[in-house]
């Protein structure tokens, strides 16, 4: 049977169903909109908390990124509800084209006068009040065209070296242009993305060890050969060495740990967002949200990540049952994208992984982040909703 005709296995039109009234009845995943709605909604309240001294100093307006932040939350809930109107054969068909716009776009970053630097780093194209992060569009990108690379491939992915690295050579690609930005950060997901939708597609045990070795020594490679990156790591390792320098980041995350304790300093009573703590309502957002509502509240929202994670890999497997194995590798794609995103993210926090530059889905502040995250649960939705509209017959 074809790519396509797999799909469409997967997928049937409300013409199709035996009822179509009760099938586009149907809810979506409960749990799912559940924790995503928790997710925003506190990620909303912190961002305000975490950012107001900073916004008050910088533009005399205490709630100026919570303000932005609500916007790119309605926009992004919007844009989800509506992609998750178009069907998965779409986006199938899309997965090459949406692949080279975002390399595209990694190379358009770099190009002096277009590419904006914030601290070093080339990331953003400035689109007047909007700042484009291109890495987070080409996270989504390499998703979609993994997982109709693995439909179309199916068969060499398992039983030849050369369907299995194609994929890689595409990684390697991006590997390119993320470093010269430098995006470290981007690289690690993406890597670990890919391999998981590798390994979920059953590429043989031998195959994906020896690339799984190989990768971890090329990323090691770059970690020590690099002096920014060596002195992230050397920070990481031992933060308390250089407090005040080098150490800094890190060393205020576990004060702000600390001072939370069980249950917090109490909403808006941080004092490590005060200008201690740099990045505050962006890459260290989970270290604010420790310090006021302490470890239940950190542990809240583990646990509302891992419902995400849960649901999205219970929506691949029904999708896989029905034969739609586009929508599976995609569903699983974003439930480790989300998961190793997020688990990357509070690691840097408590101090047991480097400085990566990584929000914190859904939650940090951030337009491109938040508006790709939630165009990822549209996707989800969608999957889920191809899989009860192919039950219902």
């Amino acid at each position: 049977m074809s790519a396509q005709g797999i799909l469409w296995r997967g997928y049937r039109s409300p013409s199709h169903s035996a009822n179509p009234q009760q099938a586009e009845r149907i809810a979506s995943d409960v749990v799912l909109l559940l924790a995503v709605a928790a997710l925003l909604s506190l990620g909303l309240l912190m961002v305000g908390s975490a950012s107001i001294s900073i916004a008050d100093s910088k533009f005399s307006a205490p709630f100026h990124y919570l303000f932005r932040q609500a916007a790119y939350v309605v926009a992004g809930v919007l844009l989800a509800i509506g992609l998750s109107q178009i069907p998965l054969l779409v986006w199938q068909r899309l997965g090459p084209l949406l692949l080279l716009c975002s390399m595209f776009l990694l190379v358009l970053v770099l190009i002096p006068g277009i590419g904006r630097s914030v601290n070093g780093a080339t990331r953003w194209i400035p689109l007047g009040a909007f700042n484009l992060q291109v890495a987070e569009l080409g996270k989504l990108a390499l998703i979609i065209y993994t997982a109709g690379y693995l439909v179309r491939r199916s068969e060499q992915v398992r039983n030849s070296v050369q369907g299995f690295l194609m994929p890689v050579a595409v990684l390697l690609l991006f590997a390119v242009l993320l470093l010269a930005q430098p995006d470290f950060g981007s690289l690690v997901v993406l890597g670990t993305v890919l391999f998981g939708m590798l390994f979920l597609a059953g590429v043989r045990l031998w195959m994906f060890a020896l690339l799984v070795v190989a990768a971890g020594g090329v990323l090691g490679l770059l970690a020590t050969t690099s002096a920014y990156r060596l002195e992230r790591l050397t920070a990481f390792m031992n933060p308390w060495a250089d407090p005040f320098n080098s150490g800094f980041q890190l060393t205020q995350a576990l004060i702000a740990f600390g001072r939370g304790d069980w249950f917090g300093v109490g909403l808006g009573g941080s004092v490590q967002k005060l200008f201690y703590l740099p990045e505050a309502h962006t890459d260290f957002l989970f270290a604010v949200l420790a310090e006021e509502l302490g470890l239940l509240g950190a542990l809240s929202v583990i646990v509302l990540f891992g419902l995400v994670v849960w649901r999205a890999f219970v929506i691949g497997h029904k999708a896989a049952t029905l034969g739609a194995h586009f929508a599976a590798y995609l569903a699983y794609g974003i439930g480790i994208f989300i998961g190793v995103q997020a688990i990357i993210n509070m690691g840097v926090n408590m101090g047991v992984l480097p400085t990566k530059g990584l929000t914190l889905p859904l939650m940090s502040y951030g337009g491109s982040s938040m508006l790709v995250v939630c165009t990822a649960i549209g996707l989800l939705l969608r999957v889920d909703r191809e899989n009860r509209l192919g039950g219902a017959r």
